[in-house]
């Protein structure tokens, strides 16, 4: 600064090159931290009041663990039932018997026969004498038998299915196909009660998507009457702030963050309340497989599947929010007071 007489002269600073740029951006820069600094404080408010309320907070937390709980539970079982009917559908063997008059080269001539099929991946021929030397050793009943005159049983065929067609509608085309032969005196496969469990497992996963789908709904009103509790109890803080020029928005963002920590907490405890009820099913379930010489086990979640199940907590729990928040906050203007 120079003083010239009376006349006042100012040094003008330099000007860096590319100030405008900078200066366009110093500005959104700004905003996005202060946006971003706001989510992260109004985030750590909510979640610090829910903890001065622990007994409520874990009580909130408790229903919707229950409530996500049970419809998961119900889906990994029937999964798990789903993975031994596939395999027992995959060891299915057709059994096919000749009448008693068939000779063994006819019923050899029908076994390479059958054996051309593409849908049949082995063919074993169980010829009458092999047949009835079996059943004596199986049966017990070898002195019975010595009194038989002739031989009751009759030729029979063991068929592999091929693994394409070792489902319930492949087995079912192939024994109407067998059946067509000559000289087949009977087709017996025992699929009928596999079809009769795959149908019942099918109902089940009906009703559990429907058991999904309503206790999804009660999470959301539960979140929701939850929220709308603490927007009862800040009713005055929520009408200051709408006095100063607060946004809807402004006002919704921390009772969405309530709502998605709430589910955050529900998710974490139904996680923990499957690992713990298969973890004590799971030495029950295996000694009775272990009997009936099966080898089903309980599946249960993996960490993607956990994952999954607690971002759909946290979204069931924005959503019940969002909800309250929509529908109460329409009703506090400041005029109205």
């Amino acid at each position: 600064m120079a003083v010239r007489g009376r006349r006042l002269t100012v040094a003008k600073a330099p000007v860096p090159r590319h100030s405008g740029a900078r200066q366009s951006a110093s500005p959104l820069k700004q905003v996005a931290g202060s946006y971003l600094d706001h989510h992260r404080t109004v985030a750590r408010d909510s979640i610090a009041r829910m903890w001065r309320n622990p007994v409520s907070s874990m009580m909130t937390w408790a229903v919707m663990g229950v409530a996500l709980a049970l419809p998961v539970a119900l889906l990994l079982l029937l999964a798990s039932l789903q993975n031994v009917s596939a395999g027992w559908e995959n060891g299915a063997r057709v059994t096919v018997y000749l009448g008693l008059e068939t000779p063994l080269p006819q019923a050899n001539t029908l076994a390479d026969q059958i054996d051309t099929d593409s849908r049949v991946a082995f063919v074993e021929l169980v010829d009458r004498e092999r047949a009835l030397a079996e059943f004596r050793v199986s049966s017990g009943l070898a002195d019975a038998l010595d009194f038989l005159q002739e031989n009751p049983l009759p030729h029979s065929l063991l068929i592999t299915p091929e693994a394409s067609y070792r489902s319930t509608d492949g087995v079912e085309a192939l024994v109407k196909y067998l059946q067509g032969l000559p000289a087949v005196e009977r087709v017996q496969v025992d699929l009928g009660w596999l079809q009769r469990l795959n149908a019942l497992a099918g109902l089940l996963t009906r009703a559990a998507l429907a058991l999904a789908i309503l206790l999804a709904v009660a999470v959301v009103l539960v979140i929701g009457n939850t929220v709308r509790l603490a927007i009862e109890s800040r009713r005055d803080e929520i009408l200051v702030a709408k006095l100063v020029g607060g946004t809807d928005a402004f006002v919704r963002r921390p009772f969405l963050y309530t709502g998605a920590w709430f589910g955050l907490g529900g998710g974490l405890v139904a996680w923990l309340l499957l690992l713990i009820t298969f973890w004590w099913l799971s030495a029950p379930v295996a000694r009775l497989a272990a009997l009936y010489h099966s080898d089903f086990v309980l599946s249960g979640l993996d960490f993607e599947n956990a994952g999954v199940l607690i971002f759909t907590a946290m979204t069931l729990g924005w959503l019940g929010a969002w909800v309250a928040v929509r529908r109460h906050l329409d009703d506090m203007e400041p005029g109205d007071h």
